[in-house]
């Protein structure tokens, strides 16, 4: 890989703002689904109907919070998801022992454990940024506030949300446990599977261009990788965010207690009465009150934003990285990448 740390941030920081900008009202909507007072919040008492213009008013409240802090986390993600694959693949490949053996360990280690070391490093150090705006976040966006003022609500919220942490800033790494304990399992499972449905497609277009099926058409190197990296993120995207939806409720639900704070209409909130409470003890008080099914509220809508989204963000990111890629390899008088590579070293991200 010929890129430098920097083009690795610089790609993965543009990427993840433009994603969160365009798909946050969807993450909006799963966050007011799994909320505890969903029932209360968002459907009439009396008919049970939902109240749309509760549901749907302010998709984009707490959205600074996030923007904000994707630029650092994910810039600190792929920097380290980088550094910990290239090391361990180069550790397993050229690094011997005087009596030139293979080091132990890591020469045995398969492509999909290398994966998931990577990517659950690079997580638990991103979490550590992106906790406290994720609290912020949630929190905001089941704030209450006057929907008919357009870009006002959003502000609003985020300041009342704000005020509620003021003499409890560290309650804004409240939900760390369970952010890492749903993103882990995200991660790690995603990230294999994603490595693995990217190789195949990559040898199955390399077989096709070998037979003189794509020969009438030349794609761009860029866009030829971009399309290539959607395609299996948004597969392996949508299996990884199925299997990890429970804990992904959890998250929610402890986030969104964490302060401790009653409701704008001066009703004792449900989520106060989870304040301080550990993830395990959180699943279970779900499942107790609301079963199964509780536990995977909001799972279609993360389902589908989660493929799109991934899809969308990968593919920029690996894109904008080949082209940086190539702009560095021109700038040094190197030749130019213009073939995705389906070797296991240039195939990761």
């Amino acid at each position: 890989m010929y890129n430098s740390n920097l083009d690795i941030w610089i790609a993965g920081a543009f990427a993840a703002v433009t994603v969160d900008l365009i798909v946050y009202p969807f993450d909006t909507l799963k966050t007011r689904v799994q909320s505890p007072d969903y029932n209360r919040l968002y459907k009439d008492a009396a008919t049970g109907a939902v109240r749309r213009s509760a549901l749907y008013g302010g998709l984009y409240q707490g959205v600074w919070s996030v923007v904000l802090s994707t630029i650092p986390g994910s810039g600190a993600f792929f920097t380290t998801y980088e550094a910990v694959k290239y090391t361990l693949m180069n550790a397993s490949r050229h690094h011997h022992n005087p009596d030139n053996n293979p080091l132990p360990f890591t020469h045995s280690l398969p492509q999909p454990i290398i994966h998931a070391i990577s990517s659950s490093t690079a997580e638990m150090v991103a979490c550590l940024m992106m906790t406290p705006a994720e609290v912020l976040k949630q929190n905001a966006q089941v704030t209450n506030v006057n929907t008919s003022k357009g870009g006002q609500d959003a502000k609003s919220a985020m300041t009342q949300v704000i005020a509620r942490f003021k003499h409890r800033p560290w309650k804004l790494w409240s939900g760390y446990t369970a952010l890492v304990g749903r993103n882990l399992p995200f991660t790690g499972l995603n990230f294999p599977l994603f490595e693995f449905f990217r190789s195949h497609l990559v040898e199955w277009r390399k077989r096709r261009k070998e037979d003189g099926a794509m020969q009438t058409r030349e794609w761009d190197p860029v866009v030829e990788r971009a399309a290539l990296t959607g395609m299996s993120a948004s597969m392996s995207g949508m299996i990884a965010s199925v299997v990890t939806t429970p804990i992904d409720v959890i998250k929610t639900r402890m986030m969104l207690s964490a302060s401790e704070n009653n409701n704008d209409d001066g009703n004792k909130s449900t989520k106060k009465k989870t304040a301080g409470w550990g993830t395990l003890r959180v699943g279970k008080e779900i499942y107790r009150n609301e079963g199964t099914r509780g536990l995977f509220k909001g799972g279609a809508i993360r389902a589908a934003w989660t493929a799109v989204s991934l899809s969308m963000y990968l593919s920029m990111y690996e894109g904008g990285r080949f082209y940086l890629e190539n702009r560095r390899r021109e700038k040094d008088g190197l030749n130019t990448r213009v073939e995705v590579d389906g070797s296991k070293e240039e195939a990761a991200i």
